[in-house]
């Protein structure tokens, strides 16, 4: 398992979604200040492939430049804010996830041994085997 490669992976997911959330709060802004550009933008974003970050953002600076710079601002404002305390949200949301779909999987599988149990009483671990029907 690569580390570095994970940790650059997920480095370039977040940043997309990092800007991705940008382009909702500008669009919200802009809604109630310029909502022409509002609709700009957000037609632009429908057209452009916003799940690649960067690649967003270059097509949008040769587009709009003041659209581009002011995203790229609330993308790094976001980016210093969220990675803050991301580390322990996101350790802490796993463990509580992890441990929420263990429970889960041991009610499942403990039902369905309950289940084939009470519908086969015969097959009961205490129940004693019938010796009647051996033949010497």
């Amino acid at each position: 398992m690569d580390l570095k490669q994970v940790a650059k992976d997920t480095a370039k997911v977040l940043a997309s979604y990092l800007t991705y959330q940008s382009v909702r709060i500008v669009v919200a802004q802009l809604s109630e200040t310029n909502p022409a550009q509002a609709i700009w933008l957000n037609d632009f974003s429908t057209k452009n492939k916003i799940q690649d970050g960067e690649a967003y953002i270059d097509e949008l600076l040769r587009e709009n430049q003041d659209l581009g710079f002011r995203i790229m601002t609330v993308r790094e404002y976001l980016a210093h804010d969220v990675t803050e305390f991301l580390p322990e949200m996101v350790c802490t949301g796993i463990q509580q996830a992890n441990m929420e779909h263990r429970r889960q999987h041991l009610e499942r599988i403990t039902q369905l041994n309950w289940s084939v149990s009470t519908s086969h009483p015969e097959a009961s671990i205490d129940s004693e085997p019938n010796l009647d029907n051996l033949s010497s």
